[in-house]
C-alpha cells in the first residue's frame, strides 16, 4: 500500500539545516512492529505516524519512533507535524490544534508560511528529576573530558524528564561541549546525555547544547525539543532565576552542520516550574509515497 510521507527541517527556517523528521501520512493500518521498521528504514532521530484522532476536536494522533524505539513524547516532532498539518489544512492564519501523542494531548500554536511554519506548544507535563546523575569523575570519564571540564554558575550534573529521561551536563565551555564524546556508557544506564554550555555562538543566545543518545539509535541528535523540556527543571533548580517570565534561546546542532535554535519560554512560580513551551520554525524538504 502507497502512504503519504513527507520530511521537513525542524528548528530552522531553511533546509538543510535543523533537525530532519519524517512524517508518515495514512497511517492507518500499521502496526508498531511495522512502524519500527519503517523508522529504521528513514533512520532520521524521529519518525511521526499520523492517526486519526481519539477524542473529537483533536487533530491527529502521533505515534513516535527513533531507529530503536518509540518514544511517548518528543519535541522536533511535534513542531513539524503541527507545522505540516496546519499546513494541509489550508489558510494562513495562526491557529491551535492539538495533538494526541502517548504521553497525553500537547496543545500547539501554529503560524503558517510558504512551505513550512512556526510552531510552539505547551509541555504536557512539568519536568521532575529522573534520578541522580554519576558523579563528576564518572562522567568526565565517559565523555571524554576532565571533572574540571564540569559545572559553571552554580549548575552541576542533574537528570530530569519530562516525558523523556535525559543527563545533564553543565561544562564551562564551548570547547568542551565540541569535545564531549561518549567513550563508555555503562555509567549513564538508559539516558541520552545532553551537553551544555553558556558559552555560545551567537551572543545573543542562552545555551550551546549537544545531545548523544546511542541506546535510542541516535548517535548525535541536532535539535532536541523533548530536552529542551526537561531543561526547565535544570534552569528553575540551578538557574537562580526569580518568580515570573523567562525566555531562553538554545542552539544545538552547530558541530553536525545542523544549526538548530530552540524557543523556550517558562514561568517559575515559588521557585518551581509552573508553566512551559517549546517552540520553533520548520520548513517542508520532500514529499513522498512510501510502500508499507
Amino acid at each position: 500500500m502507497q502512504r503519504r510521507f513527507a520530511t521537513l527541517d525542524v528548528f530552522t527556517a531553511r533546509p538543510f539545516a535543523g533537525n530532519p523528521l519524517a512524517v508518515v501520512l495514512d497511517a492507518d493500518g500499521l502496526d508498531p512492529s511495522a512502524m519500527q521498521q519503517i523508522a529504521r528504514e528513514f533512520n532520521l532521530s524521529e519518525t511521526v505516524f499520523v492517526l486519526p484522532p481519539v477524542k473529537p476536536g483533536h487533530r491527529a494522533r502521533l505515534r513516535i519512533f527513533t531507529p530503536a524505539r518509540e518514544l511517548p513524547f518528543a519535541g522536533h516532532p511535534t513542531v513539524g507535524t503541527a507545522v505540516l498539518l496546519s499546513g494541509r489544512d489550508g489558510g494562513a492564519e495562526a491557529r491551535a490544534l492539538v495533538l494526541e501523542e502517548e504521553i497525553g494531548p500537547v496543545t500547539c500554536e501554529v503560524t503558517p508560511a510558504v512551505g513550512g511554519g512556526h510552531a510552539s506548544f505547551v509541555l504536557p507535563v512539568l519536568p521532575v528529576e529522573a534520578g541522580m546523575p554519576p558523579e563528576d569523575d564518572a562522567l568526565a570519564d565517559a565523555l571524554g573530558l576532565v571533572p574540571g571540564d564540569i559545572g559553571f554558575d552554580g549548575f552541576v550534573p542533574s537528570a530530569w524528564s519530562a516525558g523523556v529521561s535525559f543527563i545533564f551536563v553543565p561544562v564551562k565551555s564551548r570547547d568542551a561541549v565540541r569535545r564531549a564524546r561518549l567513550m563508555q556508557t555503562a555509567a549513564l544506564g538508559d539516558k541520552a546525555v545532553y551537553v551544555f554550555s553558556s558559552e555560545t555562538v551567537d551572543p545573543t543566545h542562552n545555551l550551546h547544547a549537544r545531545l548523544l543518545a546511542p541506546h535510542l539509535g541516535v548517535a548525535e541528535d541536532p535539535a532536541t525539543g523533548a530536552a529542551a523540556a526537561a531543561f526547565v527543571g535544570v534552569a528553575a533548580r540551578f538557574g537562580g532565576l526569580a518568580d515570573g517570565n523567562h525566555s531562553f534561546t538554545i542552539e544545538q546542532g552547530y558541530e553536525m552542520g545542523r544549526p538548530s535554535l530552540i524557543r523556550l519560554q517558562m514561568t517559575l512560580l515559588h521557585g518551581k516550574p509552573a508553566a512551559a513551551s517549546i517552540g520553533g520554525e520548520a520548513v517542508t524538504v520532500m514529499q513522498g509515497t512510501i510502500e508499507a
